[in-house]
């Protein structure tokens, strides 16, 4: 007996365009998805990643603790051997909140979900990370950004302003700031918590580039999580990310948190790479010591101008963004073009701190730009 089914005909693209058009937000619909730009066989400058791979040792000491992993099992919901692992490395005291996230970007959502209704107001300054905007839309919270000033500095007078005005839920600080690189004056940051009706979430991605954090005191404010990643210091490929806070506010976000969010592979990687504190440390210095070398030869050079920065990437402005952009992706290399994404970031190039290699060939291209 012949089972075989007749072919099922194919539906018009213009009708799944209406369908489409009928069932989705306007304003999801009205955006462009996050792209990430393919880096096969070029210098990848563009995303703020540790250059750095690890020695063979630890990759052996990392292979063994994977393999041990029953991949047929969910992972641990909480992921509580993860934050062990997290309150040893950070000396964190006992009685701080700790959440997992599959990257920061996930608590950031979390947070923003737990945090917003229709009518709450997100307040952050301008420009920053652009998931802080993008998080308030989808929750249908209304994003007020905040100028900085000309020079990327905190106007701690307008941000406290609009604080009193728009009273918002949540309130997000990147620090340092990306993507402009700057570390804010910490009792600017410290008078912005203290004033903010809602919750304050100071992002500390590059936290190992930066002179100063606030984990340290985050049990010093009611109304305070810091949230971090490990993706800057090497780890990118494993997506995780933490919230620190009060208990009581880490309670409600676990809510909201979706099962088994962290995967069981990155939760047995993770202690064994945390462990390894004086690689990660050595890597950090290095990159700090290529950064400073980064900064001053791009200085140097004719018609760039270099901005401040406690992370592992430089904002530098230049004479024509999209031609210096085009120009080093023929010459392999792969930086960020900011320029039309916001007006204060008008002919800026976004460049991660790479290997001593990495910034040589960077710099030589450069050179026969200016």
């Amino acid at each position: 007996m012949n089972t075989a089914q007749a072919p099922v005909p194919g539906v018009s693209t213009a009708a799944v365009a209406a369908r489409v058009q009928a069932t989705i937000r306007p304003d999801v619909r009205a955006l462009k998805a996050y792209a990430v730009a393919k880096a096969n066989g070029v210098i990848k400058l563009d995303a703020m990643e540790n250059p750095y791979d690890l020695p063979e040792p630890v990759h052996a000491e990392l292979a063994a603790a994977l393999a041990r992993v029953s991949l047929n099992r969910y992972p641990d919901g909480p992921g509580d051997s993860v934050k062990q692992a997290l309150v040893r490395a950070l000396a964190l005291p006992d009685d701080v909140g700790l959440i997992l996230g599959n990257g920061s970007d996930e608590i950031l959502q979390m947070i923003t979900t737990a945090v917003c209704g229709n009518d709450a107001v997100v307040l952050a300054p301008d420009p920053s990370f652009v998931m802080y905007r993008l998080n308030a839309l989808y929750a249908r919270a209304r994003f007020v950004g905040v100028p900085l000033r000309d020079d990327f500095a905190l106007d701690t007078r307008r941000m406290l302003a609009a604080i009193e005005r728009e009273q918002p839920a949540l309130t997000w600080i990147a620090y340092p700031n990306n993507p402009t690189g700057n570390l804010f004056p910490a009792a600017e940051v410290g008078r912005i918590i203290a004033a903010a009706p809602g919750l304050v979430v100071v992002d500390e991605a590059y936290f190992a580039f930066s002179e100063h954090s606030f984990l340290p005191q985050v049990l010093a404010y009611p109304n305070l999580v810091v949230v971090r990643t490990v993706s800057k210091i090497g780890m990118a490929g494993l997506r995780l990310g933490y919230a620190a806070a009060h208990p009581a506010w880490i309670a409600e976000f676990e809510k909201v948190r979706p099962p088994y969010n962290v995967n069981a592979l990155t939760q047995a990687a993770l202690p064994v790479l945390l462990a390894h504190e004086a690689t990660l440390a050595r890597q950090a210095r290095d990159i700090l010591a290529q950064r400073a070398r980064l900064i001053a030869a791009l200085a140097r050079t004719q018609g760039v101008t270099t901005y401040p920065t406690q992370t592992n990437f430089v904002l530098v402005r230049v004479p024509d963004a999209d031609r210096w952009f085009a120009a080093l992706r023929v010459a392999g290399i792969l930086v960020k073009n900011l320029h039309g994404a916001h007006p204060l970031l008008a002919q800026c190039l976004r460049i991660t701190v790479g290997t001593a290699a990495e910034n040589d060939r960077l710099l030589a291209a450069v050179s026969s730009l200016s």
